[in-house]
């Protein structure tokens, strides 16, 4: 398998970050990898620096989404950015470097929970242009 950032992935994300309601999310510690060769039949994957490593390394929270190119890169616009929305409901309100499971006692991470999430970016979108 191989990896390298993915500068596309990280502006589509920044994007539906300054146009929904998490922001609790920490753009700036959200990294955008674009793997290819894996095995798995998923469209991206996020992973956060386990609690040991960032108090060793003294740092804050961090984490990566990483899209797997061969399923990911060609689905339509809409799509990639449902699949980054799901990533993103997987981040914690504290943004405490933890994540939040499918089911949690807050809710699901599921079809209608990005699909609100998806509304909200549609309705800002068309108020005001990002570029």
């Amino acid at each position: 398998m191989h990896s390298e950032k993915a500068p596309d992935v990280q502006v589509m994300l920044d994007d539906v970050l300054a146009r929904t309601g998490l922001g609790h999310v920490v753009s700036p510690r959200i990294i955008c990898m674009r793997s290819r060769g894996a095995k798995a039949r998923a469209y991206a994957r996020i992973w956060s620096l386990p609690a040991i490593w960032r108090e060793a390394l003294e740092i804050n929270p961090f984490y990566v989404i990483e899209v797997l190119g061969e399923n990911y890169d060609p689905l339509p616009e809409e799509k990639k950015r449902k699949v980054l929305i799901h990533e993103l409901l997987h981040i914690p309100k504290k943004f405490s470097g933890g994540l939040v499971p499918h089911t949690h006692p807050g809710g699901r991470i599921d079809a209608k929970a990005v699909e609100k999430v998806y509304r909200e970016y549609l309705q800002n979108r068309s108020k005001e242009p990002y570029e």
